[in-house]
């Protein structure tokens, strides 16, 4: 990793004194995908979580933490946070909204801190991995601490691969 290279996520867990581990990967390739991330990394695909920024029909956004080999289930989703439905929000709508790009999306540090739902499968693990906020680096938490932080809940909101 770049020396003394941060993300905006990495500076919000270090003023948090919340302890981390930043990881790096090759995306020269351009598969920044979570299954190919996870590969890269060397990681197990259960460990490994992306994040998925949703819209409901009366324009609120949700933020929802699941393992890169599932797909959210939106009905699913949709209920773990009081709504009668959700989408994914468009490509083109991530940074307007996040501040993210697709692909390096975190559920830390966006411009505004939306109601988060990590699936129930991270809340017994030890550590997992997100986005650190930028193409080519993840995090290495604790779910639990992560939910803390950000205030989100474990629900069960994904469809299995």
């Amino acid at each position: 990793m770049k020396e003394n290279f941060k993300t905006n996520a990495m500076r919000i867990l270090e003023t948090a004194k919340i302890e981390y581990s930043a990881h790096q990967y090759d995306a020269s390739d351009g598969n920044i995908d979570g299954v190919s991330t996870a590969n890269k990394m060397g990681q197990p695909l259960e460990l490994v979580y992306k994040t998925l920024v949703t819209v409901s029909p009366q324009k609120i956004y949700y933020v929802f933490v699941v393992p890169v080999a599932c797909e959210l289930d939106l009905k699913a989703a949709a209920r773990s946070v009081g709504a009668k439905s959700v989408e994914m929000i468009k490509v083109a709508d991530i940074n307007k909204v996040t501040g993210y790009i697709r692909g390096g999306c975190s559920p830390v540090g966006m411009k505004k801190q939306y109601k988060t739902v990590i699936d129930i499968s991270a809340q017994n693990l030890e550590k997992f991995f997100v986005s650190a906020g930028k193409i080519g680096y993840q995090l290495e938490i604790n779910p639990s601490t992560l939910v803390k932080l950000i205030g989100a809940e474990f629900k069960d909101i994904v469809l299995k691969a």
